[in-house]
């Protein structure tokens, strides 16, 4: 434990803050928390203020209003910041200048430069080819002359037919773009060099820089990450397990996670998944000593259907899922891994205080993000009034809302209407499987919209894709 205490500035909102006070608490430092109009009634204020008092609760009028928070931080006397996921986490502007700042605080996350050299797809795709870390096939830099990318979509087009893939595709995109904008797709060589004309003219008009991204589009795989920590040193990070995100959204918006990614005991694979996860863990680390990484953060991968692993990016923050990961996580064999308490701690500058021999691994873990939408309108957010939500206790479970028990709470239009996080703990994949649905059996949620319309979640979406968890 950090032998200074401190005030910890809470930058974030709903469960995450909830979770963040917790670790706070337990670790012995002072926070303080902030919140919006439209968040007045959140579970996070109220306890805020039932734990700190008044004075550890500030209203700001916006959660990505820089200037609003530091404020908040200079009149509380805020020693750190804690980003928490989303909003500024992944800003190293934002990063940096808390810690440069005249009164400077410390940042409860990577160190400002980490952020900024692995926020950049580019310059970790090109970092990771270095090391030997397999990504996406393609360019790692803009390509600006048409030569070169009509050699590069030729050789993904082989590479494609050589795997099998039915329909080869490659994806062309303007390299300064983002959001989904200036990018197509292409099935052969005879229509590239037309898109790839029409997307370096777009690029040149909309961002004033004509470079062009040339990767292959791949289909069909499972969306697996390693949970990385490290401490301020960067010399020694560890992982803490791997973990499957396939179950998404149409908008690609993760729904269902769990670890580890793979399950091999119980289920036959068409090709070696305990190599695949020793991998990508092994890749990830790799990656991490070399830009001698400093805090907690997240690989994320894609494999394919031969078991081959693609790194996509990495994610410089705590995630939403940490939970399912500390829940098979065991430190010299014991329970009770919290990953955001390690993150404060190391984000402290304490050393991290064991190694990769120190962490074990038991059962399978499920997250279920339980949701105010309407699945069979493609995942169309619901909005109205909370009646009632509940559901039943069990000493495997945990569940992290800020959604107030017992209260009519009104979802905010202005945020995602996320509602709860449900993490489970089983012996392996079966028990694991029969407890999450034990759990959506038990969860109950009514409530009403402005029509009078009865609520809409997504208990059931969950339920139909539990049956097929960590299958490929």
């Amino acid at each position: 434990m950090s032998r200074t205490t401190h005030k910890i500035l809470i930058a974030n909102r709903g469960e995450i803050a909830i979770r963040i006070m917790e670790a706070c608490r337990e670790l012995g430092h002072e926070f303080v928390c902030v919140y919006t109009r439209e968040d007045a009634d959140s579970g996070h204020v109220a306890l805020a203020r039932q734990w700190g008092g008044d004075k550890a609760a500030y209203r700001i009028h916006n959660y990505i209003d820089a200037g609003d928070i530091l404020a908040v931080c200079d009149e509380a006397q805020c020693t750190a910041v804690h980003p928490g996921y989303g909003f500024f986490s992944e800003n190293f502007r934002f990063a940096r200048r808390v810690t440069e700042r005249t009164r400077s605080m410390l940042f409860i996350g990577p160190s400002w430069w980490v952020i900024r050299d692995l926020g950049d797809k580019i310059n970790t795709k090109r970092l990771a080819r270095s090391l030997g870390v397999p990504t996406i096939p393609g360019s790692d830099r803009a390509i600006y002359d048409e030569m070169e990318a009509e050699d590069i979509a030729r050789q993904l087009f082989d590479f494609q037919e050589r795997q099998g893939v039915g329909r080869p595709t490659v994806l062309v995109k303007a390299s300064a773009g983002g959001g989904g904008m200036g990018i197509d797709e292409v099935h052969d060589m005879d229509r590239f060099r037309q898109t790839y004309r029409r997307i370096r003219n777009y690029a040149a008009r909309t961002f004033n820089d004509e470079g062009v991204l040339i990767e292959q589009r791949i289909f069909n795989f499972n969306h697996l990450e390693v949970q990385v920590v490290s401490d301020r040193s960067g010399r020694n990070p560890v992982h803490f397990g791997t973990r499957n995100c396939s179950v998404q959204s149409p908008g690609l918006q993760k729904r269902i996670e769990v670890a580890p990614g793979f399950f091999p005991q119980g289920i036959q694979y068409s090709f070696d998944a305990e190599k695949v996860l020793d991998d990508i863990t092994s890749h990830s680390l790799r990656l991490a000593r070399e830009i001698r990484y400093d805090n907690v953060g997240t690989w994320e991968w894609i494999v394919t259907p031969k078991g081959e692993p693609f790194l996509m990016e990495v994610n410089t923050r705590i995630q939403v899922e940490n939970g399912v990961s500390a829940a098979i996580s065991r430190i010299r064999g014991q329970a009770g891994v919290n990953l955001i308490r390690e993150q404060i701690r190391i984000g402290l500058g304490d050393p991290l205080g064991y190694r990769q021999e120190d962490i074990s691994f038991e059962g399978v873990s499920i997250e279920y993000r339980v949701i105010a939408e309407d699945t069979h309108s493609r995942f169309t957010p619901w909005a109205g009034r909370i009646e009632r939500m509940d559901w039943t206790a069990k000493p495997w479970l945990s569940v992290h809302t800020h959604v107030p028990r017992g209260e009519i709470y009104q979802i905010p239009t202005e945020y995602d209407p996320n509602l709860a996080l449900a993490i489970l703990w089983g012996e392996d994949l079966k028990q694991a499987k029969a407890r999450g649905l034990e759990v959506l059996d038990s969860f109950k949620l009514e409530g009403t919209d402005g029509t009078g319309s009865t609520m809409k979640s997504n208990l059931d979406f969950l339920k139909t894709k539990t049956g097929r968890l960590l299958e490929f």
